[in-house]
């Protein structure tokens, strides 16, 4: 690509009356070999996984959101009972899901899921601000496939939830 520049006529005198620069831009190079690799976690069927988050917490719910909506289906609960009904009417592939709720505790809803026909085989993975000792054999007794303490890193988050889908 050239581009000739003109020196303007108001401007001093300058040697010569024309400068040629000839350069290409790397991104507007035709031969550029451009070796960028994306993480593209989408399952290989056709249909994106379903994700269902319940959480109270609204800027970490946001957060997750806007995180995994780039490569699953999102559904949003702030509250056990509303997740079980969300569970019930969206059939999520993985639930993330916080213990420390408002209405219920994560526990109740794990034991509301195994008793759901077609749910009980759900994944769901826990991500909660509580003691990883006290709590974390608890929720694998309850069902619990994954356990992550807050805050979670979002590629550890995202291997667990393409493992899981399989």
């Amino acid at each position: 690509m050239k581009h000739d520049i003109e020196p303007d006529a108001t401007s001093q005198p300058a040697r010569g009356t024309a400068v040629c620069l000839d350069y290409e831009p790397y991104s507007l190079a035709p031969n550029a070999q451009h070796n960028l690799k994306a993480f593209n976690p989408k399952p290989k069927n056709t249909r994106a996984a379903r994700i269902l988050i319940v959480e109270d917490d609204l800027d970490l719910c946001l957060g997750l959101q806007i995180r995994l909506q780039a490569h699953y289906d999102t559904y949003v609960s702030n509250d056990a009972g509303a997740g079980l009904s969300m569970a019930f009417t969206e059939m999520p592939d993985v639930i993330i899901l916080d213990i420390g709720l408002p209405d219920y505790d994560g526990y109740f809803f794990m034991q509301g899921l195994s008793e759901i026909p077609g749910l009980a085989a759900v994944p769901v993975i826990v991500l909660t601000a509580r003691d990883r000792f006290a709590h974390e054999w608890r929720c694998h007794a309850a069902g619990a496939k994954r356990f992550f303490q807050k805050p979670v890193d979002e590629r550890i988050l995202l291997a667990a939830i393409e493992q899981l889908i399989g």
